[in-house]
């Protein structure tokens, strides 16, 4: 892990705002698998299921983006001793709380649930693609901003650009894997020919999740655990944008997978202008 002082790993967690976090975001799953099992019924497909439980499937895999974007979950008590955090395992020493799994469904998988048959349908254009990248973006700043802001969790690393105490280029790749999760989990959708052939979700996130943040998030990576004299914070301002520009061009890689319009829908060619005879004076 990256240059992570006593104070962090001591530092008290607020058990009242993780109660918040844990029962809060449990209960926006609960509304999400109920909205999906209509789904289910009404257009015959476990897609939008199947969407949910591979992000929480592949919320086991949170600590290795702990390790490498310098993320630590509060575990102390008010001493500064462990054991505070409400957690179902530990990993490379970083308790991995409940409410994890809850946000990854949340942050990953609503995508699916908004815009999944925008897409598979064909009506999903680039800007609109780029408009649900914003919002995504934004709605991972919101509950980012609030959970390293009330003592739940912190990114303890040295980063630039930050919203409080978070860090925006987080966000951005946040933003990114959902439209890089959320397409491919469609075009997979689109190409099997039976409802268990969504399963193929499931491995599909975490190559989309390690993939995309790592794959993208590696300038940033690389800055924030350079050793001395390397390290420099020039250098971290200088992945920050390095690796926000890969996002960008992610997400416009990911527009070229968007399925075509039905041909009925599709423009109609204009016809060129007719051509005039010229009359013989």
């Amino acid at each position: 892990m990256g240059r992570m002082s006593p104070e962090v790993m001591q530092h008290p967690l607020d058990t009242a705002w993780q109660n918040v976090f844990t029962y809060a975001s449990w209960g926006i799953v609960l509304i999400m698998v109920v909205i999906a099992v209509r789904k289910a019924k009404t257009e015959r497909t476990p897609f939008y299921l199947m969407a949910i439980v591979a992000a929480g499937v592949g919320a086991f895999a949170e600590p290795l983006y702990d390790v490498a974007f310098d993320l630590w979950f509060y575990d102390a008590k008010a001493d500064g001793t462990p054991g505070a955090a409400q957690a179902h395992f530990t990993a490379f020493d970083i308790v991995q709380p409940n409410w994890t799994h809850s946000g990854y469904i949340i942050l990953y998988a609503m995508a699916c649930l908004y815009a999944g048959k925008r897409i598979y349908d064909g009506r999903m254009t680039r800007v609109n693609l780029f408009q649900i990248w914003l919002l995504e973006i934004a709605a991972s700043c919101v509950f980012e901003v609030i959970g390293t802001g009330v003592n739940v969790y912190t990114y303890y690393g040295p980063y630039e650009l930050r919203i409080g105490n978070y860090p925006l280029v987080i966000g951005v790749l946040e933003g990114t894997q959902v439209m890089l999760f959320t397409v491919l989990a469609v075009q997979i959708w689109r190409r099997v020919k039976t409802g268990w052939g969504t399963a193929a979700l499931i491995p599909a996130f975490p190559i989309t999740m390690l993939g995309g943040n790592f794959g993208l998030g590696w300038p940033i990576i690389i800055a924030l655990h350079l050793d001395e004299p390397s390290f420099s914070s020039t250098i971290v301002w200088i992945g920050t944008f390095v690796s926000i520009g890969l996002c960008a061009l992610a997400v416009r890689g990911a527009s070229l997978f968007l399925p075509e319009p039905p041909e009925d829908e599709a423009p109609a060619p204009v016809a060129p202008p007719p051509v005039r005879e010229r009359v013989p004076a």
